[in-house]
């Protein structure tokens, strides 16, 4: 583990699982969920990076400029692969010090055929945390790259979210995404909603403005805010845990499905970045 501090700011990490977060408090409080003693999973951390593409590939398959790509399942018992290759990967500490960690992973062209490195800049404040994420390409070739952040949350007792949007992507059994209804559909996150009290939500927003509220009586919010590029909001509430997410997207699931997906093609030695701030108030 590598630890930061600023003020009353502690910032945990686990470079070793996915370049995760594993623990990250404000004056002892979990801002978000601590990772679990002796976790090697990333699903089980505070946060993690989604790096070069998020959320789900429909059978790991897609063609991209001619090419037909195929890559291998990367969660027991899904059949489509997620998240791209960093969370599953040991990241290197290049700098941890003065309430800043620097972090990069280095992949080899494989499955994924084409070769890059994806950095973290995780800077403390004295309430909270900026994490800039940028992926270069280092090959050849052109690459298709989108970014995503992963953070999950404590669920507090009657915690709201307020997060602007003009749809969502419905999904089906298989948690893909079918199709975009525009409006409200479910929990009203528009104009803030309880958290609890739902089916499994699992679903991508449209039209967010880059700026979302936890709220939860007799204590301090939450605000996430995010880069521009970051036009999805991705929020996975699952019935009876202790925790959800609130994820900043540059790239929606699907990312080689129709219409826009927030993907770009990066030429050699392009590099493309995101940002997300998580603090208190």
């Amino acid at each position: 583990m590598t630890v930061i501090e600023q003020g009353q700011a502690r910032l945990v990490l686990a470079p070793e699982v996915g370049g995760a977060i594993a623990a990250f408090t404000v004056g002892g409080r979990d801002v978000l969920r601590p990772m679990a003693a002796n976790a090697s999973d990333a699903l089980q951390a505070s946060s993690f990076p989604l790096v070069p593409f998020c959320n789900r590939i429909p059978n790991g398959r897609f063609e991209f400029e001619g090419r037909e790509v195929v890559l291998p399942p990367n969660l027991a018992g899904h059949p489509h692969t997620l998240h791209g290759q960093g969370w599953r990967a040991t990241w290197t500490v290049e700098k941890a010090e003065g309430g800043e960690a620097v972090l990069f992973y280095e992949h080899a062209p494989d499955a994924w055929p084409w070769a890059y490195r994806a950095g973290q800049r995780l800077v403390l404040s004295e309430s909270g945390l900026r994490i800039d994420l940028t992926v270069t390409n280092t090959g050849d070739a052109a690459m298709p790259a989108g970014l995503g952040f992963h953070p999950y949350f404590p669920r507090r007792e009657g915690e709201a979210l307020t997060a602007a949007n003009d749809g969502v992507w419905l999904i089906d059994v298989e948690v893909l995404p079918t199709v975009r209804h525009p409006g409200v559909w479910g929990p009203d996150w528009a104009a803030g909603a309880m958290v609890e009290g739902h089916a499994l939500i699992d679903h991508c927003y449209t039209g967010w403005d880059q700026r979302a509220v936890l709220s939860a009586p007799g204590q301090p919010d939450t605000i996430v805010t995010a880069s521009a590029d970051c036009r999805w909001l991705h929020v996975y509430v699952p019935p009876g845990e202790d925790h959800y997410c609130v994820e900043p997207c540059a790239s929606r699931p699907n990312p080689f499905g129709e219409g826009e997906t927030g993907m770009v093609t990066l030429q050699p030695g392009e590099s493309r970045s995101i940002w997300m701030e998580v603090a208190t108030a």
